[in-house]
């Protein structure tokens, strides 16, 4: 758990130890620990629901731990609530930019300590670019912050916590939007603030990050942490395995009994040829046939989601075109993908799935009204109706079609989406990480709904990291920085998908890696 201090060594950054939190019956974290020495980067490494958001929380005095110790130089942490003794210790940078995007660089810099009265502008943005100055980075303090580039936004909010007086900088995903040049430049960056005694904890799904920056990695699984290791003595095999569980002889991946589909079978459902979109994917072909599902998996800025998106009409393709049945689909438009045949379950059921203020009926038929009354008219009982046979079918535990759709439970909710979706029965589905944010039993549920479609004889695409929204493919197709990187049939096991995700060599699979 220890990354090789001595009695001499001056003392870590941060060391948490034996840390517990519990979240009613849910375990997500349970005994880990972690020290991070000063000017060092410390990698942290995990799947989904390993436990990674939880320490930050925990880290960073947003979640108070049930039993264990976190001290920051040596130092016990601050109590729970005093914000400015927990700023003057730790900062997390996260991967959605937290800078007020219409303040200026300067006003964000110094936004809770502008002080009472006349603030004088010259001198604050004076005072901006001292500091900035200070911490190598080149920004106009008079910008407005919305107009940086993710990059800069990245060093402004590193600026801003070390002018609290924090040497323990979090990192979560900051590479995620970033291109390979722009890289580069934050690993320059964060090797100078090393030099000058700063520690981050990098967390990211790009392996060969951790080895470009980092000296130590921590890996967790399950809640639990697996081990601590010097970067320059652990191999990526020996990593992914520590990951996922599974030595270099794993087992297949098992829960689901996917039926192969074979080539030959006729005029693929949905095809996209030469798909591309610059800065987000290369040109890609995918065919998905009649009673088949295949993943689009990868991890942040694999380019999986924004490839889902461009297929149902949310992205405009800058190369490249999309066919449902040998038809083309019209790029950019979703009322178009929408009459063509293609159903959309988006990631965020919140944002972009419900009007979370109207009924179950209401959200189940958005996609319908046409069906609903003459004359462009939309019948109340016809609603209902519909609703009810959608409630039925995908056995949605509900009170009945009126009741407000923010009272289901997430898993409800998320059917409620699908069946939504599947209103104008599509002759494929396109659904991104369909699973988010439900517990296990709604999962096993809602992927035998997305199952079920191709066993009507359509069509399903699912994108996702996630290791078991992939097991319901029949096949599938890795993507890494834009790039299909593999291709799996549905015999794949846990090491040789993740080691696709991370842009390592696979021990199966067919692809770029062969």
């Amino acid at each position: 758990m220890t990354n090789g201090t001595n009695d001499h060594a001056p003392p870590p950054a941060v060391h948490a130890e034996g840390v517990v939190k519990r979240f009613g019956p849910t375990v997500a974290l349970d005994g880990v620990g972690i020290t991070v020495a000063a000017g060092d980067s410390h990698a942290l490494v995990g799947r989904n629901g390993a436990g990674k958001s939880t320490l930050v929380s925990v880290l960073t005095g947003l979640h108070v731990p049930d039993a264990g110790r976190v001290s920051f130089q040596g130092e016990p942490a601050p109590a729970a609530g005093d914000t400015a003794a927990w700023q003057s210790k730790v900062a997390c940078v996260y991967q959605k930019s937290m800078v007020v995007p219409d303040l200026t660089v300067a006003e964000n810099l110094f936004l809770g300590r502008l002080g009472r009265g006349r603030i004088r502008w010259s001198a604050l943005r004076a005072q901006a670019a001292d500091l900035l100055a200070e911490y190598g980075v080149d920004v106009d303090p008079a910008a407005r912050a919305g107009d940086l580039t993710v990059e800069q936004g990245q060093f402004v909010e590193i600026a801003r916590a070390l002018s609290f007086g924090a040497r323990f900088i979090i990192l979560d995903e900051p590479t995620a939007q970033l291109d390979a040049a722009g890289i580069e430049r934050l690993f320059t960056r964060l090797r100078e603030l090393q030099r000058q005694g700063v520690a981050f904890l990098f967390i990211s799904h790009h392996l060969q990050e951790v080895y470009d920056l980092c000296s130590t990695v921590t890996v967790y699984r399950d809640a639990r942490h697996v081990l601590t290791a010097p970067v320059a003595e652990l191999g990526k095999a020996e990593l992914v395995a520590a990951m996922t569980g599974e030595d270099a002889g794993g087992q297949a991946a098992a829960g689901w009994h996917a039926k192969a589909v074979r080539d030959g079978g006729g005029e693929p459902v949905l095809r996209a040829e030469g798909l591309a979109l610059d800065g987000l994917y290369e040109p890609i072909d995918l065919a998905v046939r009649a009673g088949e599902v295949v993943g689009l998996a990868g991890a942040t800025a694999s380019g999986n989601t924004a490839l889902g998106e461009t297929l149902v009409g949310l992205r405009k393709a800058t190369a490249g075109r999309t066919l449902v049945a040998g038809r083309p689909v019209r790029p950019g438009s979703v009322p178009h993908a929408l009459g063509a045949g293609i159903g959309y379950v988006p990631e965020d059921r919140h944002r972009q799935g419900l009007v979370l203020g109207r009924s179950v009926a209401e959200n189940a038929t958005l996609s319908v009204t046409d069906q609903l009354g003459p004359y462009g008219t939309v019948l109340p009982s016809k609603t209902r109706e519909f609703a009810q046979r959608m409630i039925a079918s995908l056995d949605i535990k509900t009170s009945g079609p009126g009741q407000p759709v923010s009272d289901l439970s997430g898993g409800n909710q998320q059917k409620v989406v699908i069946a939504r979706a599947l209103a104008r029965e599509p002759r494929v589905l396109v659904a991104i990480r369909p699973t988010a944010g439900v517990d296990v039993k709604s999962k096993d549920s809602l992927l035998s709904v997305v199952r079920g479609v191709a066993e009507r004889g359509d069509a399903a695409v699912i994108v996702s990291d996630e290791l078991d929204d992939l097991r319901v493919c029949d096949r599938v197709v890795a993507l890494f920085h834009g790039r299909v990187i593999a291709e799996f049939g549905s015999g794949w096991t846990d090491r040789d998908l993740v080691s696709a995700m991370e842009g390592l060599p696979t021990g199966g699979g067919k692809g770029a890696e062969e």
